[in-house]
């Protein structure tokens, strides 16, 4: 049995069934995780989420923004651009279905001892243990009789510096942000939405959020994330793991098999 986790898919259909037959995945024998944005811009949204949900217990995900915000179309609180590309899983029979259960899935995951699954990262104030409490607040709204008004009250860059004391709408869209939208700190605990760059192209005031101390985050764990294709995860750190390697911007789809800590991708180009 392998567990592998891989990076953001975004409805690119053909070149995760190519990935999953390059390491030999049986759905019978291993686990698949994805690290979230399971569709949004690629070309096969209802076919990849149709296969995925067909996975049953061998598949689990976190969400990612992209994953959240189709929660915010179906509910008609977003309009979909064409760009989003999800007209058809819009559309289909079972979108019920499928929207039922994406808002189950959680924004944190622990697929062993050492390991923390999430979209964007850690923040750097924040514990693995931390993380997934925070994560299970989340749920909670998620799988709610409001979920959608707690959709609705989502949207927004503030609070953008985390207090335990926060309460309600606040709380909740803080720790939305910082699991699914974050990759630069700046001020040493704010989040900055505003640069999506390599962090080789950022302002010197920006610093990649696995690069700041966290004090909560053992040597021996690491955290597992995507979201941040500009990284073609690259990070210098043990302590983290970028699988968004952009294959919805013509380059690679990557996957971890965790147990041997090896990673494996295929590239855009010999997909088509």
């Amino acid at each position: 049995m392998a567990t592998y986790i891989v990076g953001d898919i975004q409805a690119c259909f053909t070149g995760l069934v190519r990935l999953l037959d390059s390491v030999g995945f049986s759905a019978e024998r291993d686990k698949l995780i994805a690290v979230g944005d399971l569709i949004g811009r690629g070309p096969h949204a209802i076919e990849t989420i149709e296969y995925l949900y067909s996975l049953g217990d061998s598949f689990d995900t976190v969400l990612g923004n992209h994953d959240l915000h189709l929660l915010a179309i179906y509910s008609g609180i977003r309009k979909a651009k064409p760009n989003d590309k999800l007209d058809t899983l819009l559309s289909s029979k079972n979108i019920e279905t499928y929207i039922n259960w994406l808002r189950k899935k959680p924004l944190a995951l622990k697929p062993n001892e050492n390991s923390l699954v999430t979209h964007a990262g850690l923040y750097p104030k924040w514990s693995i243990k931390q993380a997934l409490a925070y994560s299970d607040e989340i749920s909670e709204q998620l799988t709610g009789d409001k979920w959608q008004t707690f959709l609705t009250n989502m949207y927004g860059n503030q609070p953008n510096i985390w207090d335990k004391e926060l309460t309600g709408a606040k709380r909740f869209r803080f720790i939305v942000n910082a699991l699914t939208r974050m990759r630069f700190i700046k001020d040493g605990n704010t989040l900055d939405f505003d640069c999506k760059a390599a962090p080789e192209d950022a302002s010197s005031e920006l610093t990649p959020w696995f690069n700041c101390h966290n004090e909560k985050l053992k040597n021996s764990q690491q955290v597992i994330f995507g979201h941040w294709a500009a990284l073609n995860g690259v990070t210098h750190t043990t302590q983290a793991s970028g699988l968004d390697t952009g294959y919805i911007w013509g380059n690679k789809l990557t996957l971890l098999d965790l147990s041997k800590n090896v990673k494996h991708s295929v590239k855009y180009k010999d997909t088509q």
